[in-house]
């Protein structure tokens, strides 16, 4: 279950930060969106499953949908091709937690979305491995990497 309303940042159990820290070698204090990190526990690992929408498996841009309604309380469209074109594009630098990226696999445009955390961290659904945390510059993801960006309309990044 996760605390709060959508678009609460609410402090995360002790576990969970300690969980993400490791996992994308941050200070346990750099976990500071419970909602996210809860919501993202509670799909870990859930298969692959092209229109899924539910824990008996999810695509990518199913996931993408699901975490921006019920973290930051934010509607996108439902699929990639309609996300791309709702965000504000960005350096890569410049992307901060919540920012959708995309990439473009057997090449095409924009095939695949997931959202950025920190430090280079994204999390999406694998149609391999299911949803999981990847390095953004993981040579088997960012040889596809697109293009990054906010949603537009929205405050998503505390750093702007």
């Amino acid at each position: 279950m996760l605390k709060g309303s959508p678009g609460d940042v609410v402090k995360p159990q002790a576990f969970i930060a300690d969980k993400y820290a490791e996992m994308m070698n941050v200070d346990t204090r750099d976990i500071t969106n419970g909602r996210l990190y809860s919501f993202i526990d509670q799909w870990y690992g859930t298969p692959y499953k092209f229109a899924g929408l539910d824990h008996n498996g999810v695509d990518c841009s199913g996931f993408t949908y699901l975490l921006q309604q019920e973290v930051y309380g934010i509607n996108i469209p439902r699929n990639t091709g309609k996300q791309i074109n709702v965000i504000k594009r960005k350096y890569e630098e410049e992307l901060r937690e919540g920012d959708l990226v995309f990439f473009d696999f057997d090449g095409r445009k924009f095939s695949h979305v997931g959202v950025y955390l920190q430090n280079g961290y994204v999390v999406h659904a694998s149609t391999r491995r299911g949803v999981m945390i990847v390095r953004l510059k993981d040579p088997s993801m960012y040889k596809y990497f697109s293009r990054g960006g906010s949603i537009e309309g929205t405050n998503l990044a505390q750093n702007e």
